[in-house]
Parts: C-alpha cells; structure tokens; sequence
C-alpha cells in the first residue's frame, strides 16, 4: 500500500540525511530532512483520508519516525550542534518505550500501539527543533537562543511524555495482575 511504501522511502532517507549533516551539507540536510517530514504527513493523510491503514504502517510509520529522529539527535549531537544531555533524553525515552513494548509481550500482556496526544506533539516538537536546528545552520541564521530555548522545551515535553507513558504502564500492569 501506498503510505506504507512513502514510510519504508522516508527510513531510507535517514542514512542520507545523517551523512549530508556529517559532511556539513546543511541545506542539503534541511531540506532531506524537510521532505522526510512532509512524508511523514503525506503517509498520514492518505491512510486516513482514503482508508488505507494497515497493521503494518501502524509500525512502520512510527518506526521511520523514531529512526529519523533518533538519527537526527545523535547526529546533531555528535557534530557538535545540539547538547549531548538532550540527545541522552530523546533516545533515553524511545528505548524505555520500545523496552515497555518488549517487556509486556514477553510478560504476556501485550500492549496496544496507540500513541498518547502528548506523544504526538512530542514528536511534533521535536521534528521542529530538528529541522530548526538544521535552518539555523542551513541559512545562517542568527538565533542562538531558539536552539537553546528550544532544546529545554525538547527536554520538558520529552520528560513528561515518558511520564505518561510510565503511567499507562503501571496502569496496564495492574489491570492485568487484577
């Protein structure tokens, strides 16, 4: 099906991306990183608009997200752009929510894949700052304090939605213990 193919083109950009940053090609980058994003809301729009949801898009799509954005932070992090403690946060919570996962289905209570509403403006946020980041490089411009700002509202939103995720967890685990 269609967006489950723009989902597997939008993890092949992510190798592209990561090395055009590395090789400090940021307009390149920024606008790679551009068109995976507008992928992301294309695959989005045409499932839902046309019906076209599948089991697999339901991992495939967050997969090519978490792969970009993951991607993108370290990446960012590594050549110096962003704090390393922000990347250390980003990741920390998409391995405590793919360990969650993990963790329910060998305990025999699986968990259902539906994001929370702060999750997905997480997510939002943080294909933002990606892609600002990238700007600031990309077209020189001069906003240090939108980075830097922007990385500890990163930071907030990142630390509350794992929050509730924890939450939903132990809720999910004490309704299966009842």
């Amino acid at each position: 099906m269609l967006p489950n193919l723009i989902s597997i083109l939008r993890l092949f950009l992510v190798p592209l991306v990561v090395a055009l940053i590395m090789d400090g090609d940021w307009t390149l980058a920024f606008f790679g990183f551009l068109l995976a994003g507008i992928s992301d809301a294309v695959d989005g729009f045409i499932a839902r608009q046309f019906d076209m949801r599948t089991e697999l898009g339901a991992y495939l799509d967050p997969l090519a997200d978490k792969t970009l954005l993951v991607s993108i932070f370290v990446t960012l992090a590594l050549v110096g752009q962003i704090p390393g403690w922000l990347t250390i946060v980003v990741v920390t919570r998409d391995v405590m929510i793919v360990g969650g996962i993990i963790l329910a289905w060998l305990l025999g209570a699986p968990l259902a894949m539906r994001p929370a509403l702060l999750s997905k403006l997480n997510t939002v946020v943080q294909i933002g700052f990606g892609g600002m980041v990238l700007a600031v490089k990309a077209f020189d411009l001069i906003h240090p304090d939108l980075v830097h700002y922007g990385g500890y509202a990163v930071a907030a939103l990142t630390a509350a939605s794992m929050l509730v995720y924890v939450v939903q967890w132990l809720n999910h685990f004490s309704d299966q213990s009842a």
